[in-house]
């Protein structure tokens, strides 16, 4: 068996090992993020207070808020509710 890995070993390039790693931890990492769809709307909820913070827009705010409180409704971790006043 040693001797197979031996001459089997050599023939693999080092540019398609690291790429065949690298495509397996990117599947790992999406893997993980469609299990828990809530991580993915934190995210997005987090960029959307973002924007909102740079353009202070009322109606944007409103928006934000339902999606905080679905979130809140549907996740253990909450996010803190904004103040579009």
């Amino acid at each position: 068996m040693f001797l197979l890995w031996k001459l089997i070993l050599p023939k693999i390039n080092l540019k398609y090992l690291i790429l065949i790693l690298f495509a397996i931890f990117t599947l790992i990492v999406i893997l993980q993020l469609t299990n828990n769809p809530c991580s993915v709307d934190h995210i997005v909820i987090s960029n959307e207070i973002n924007s909102y913070e740079k353009s202070l827009d009322p109606e944007f705010c409103e928006n934000i808020l339902e999606k905080i409180d679905l979130y809140n409704d549907q996740c253990e971790f909450q996010i803190e509710i904004l103040d579009c006043g």
